[in-house]
């Protein structure tokens, strides 16, 4: 049995979420980031080498990374992530299908909210940690404060526009466990092969505290 969605956002206060464009940064991008104190990645389902960079991070990391999917939409995003070896998958909103799906799957999903209705509904279905996105845009730390004024059984992890400068005011709150962001694994950075700039970066988001 993996870990469960609980253990899985205590590990890291930042969860890197990634695009990888080519398979062969897929590995050392997850071992700059690895090697900095983020152990847990999510590897977004947006380009046609995901599901594969998800196998090689798998069999390249050591046993304690824990390596998830993201952007995942439908029930066969949810078995092609399970079939690669996610040990989480994360999606950016819900379908009664997805949800009826993941209840069913033996591997986590972290499923994304933005009101509180749709929080309300996920926790009745037995979802006590939720993706809060796009946090920014969906009224930032407020918002995530204001939602566990009523609903103090939820923990979130935010994600969506949060980088370095943001990411404390969200860590602040006691219904956040984590947050997502890109900012330690930037486009530029993974093109370049800057491989210890990115170890750099990780390592400064992985001393924040909560």
């Amino acid at each position: 049995m993996g870990l469960s969605i609980d253990e899985i956002v205590k590990v890291a206060p930042v969860v890197p979420v990634m695009v990888v464009e080519n398979l062969e940064d897929a590995v050392p991008l997850a071992q700059a980031l690895y090697n900095g104190g983020l152990k847990v990645l999510e590897i977004t389902l947006r380009t046609p080498v995901a599901l594969d960079a998800i196998s090689a991070m798998v069999k390249a990391l050591p046993e304690d990374a824990v390596i998830g999917s993201g952007t995942v939409v439908t029930p066969e995003d949810l078995q092609a992530s399970v079939d690669a070896g996610a040990k989480f998958m994360v999606s950016p909103g819900t379908t009664p299908a997805l949800i009826e799906a993941a209840k069913k799957c033996n591997v986590p999903l972290l499923p994304g909210i933005a009101t509180p209705s749709e929080a309300m509904n996920l926790y009745t279905q037995g979802f006590t940690h939720l993706k809060f996105f796009p946090a920014e845009s969906a009224g930032g730390v407020s918002m995530v404060k204001s939602i566990g004024g009523p609903l103090p059984q939820i923990t979130f992890c935010p994600t969506g526009g949060i980088n370095l400068e943001k990411a404390p005011s969200y860590l602040a709150l006691p219904n956040v466990a984590c947050v997502g962001g890109t900012w330690m694994a930037p486009k530029n950075l993974i093109a370049e092969k800057k491989w210890q700039e990115i170890e750099t970066l990780a390592r400064e988001a992985a001393s924040l505290e909560r």
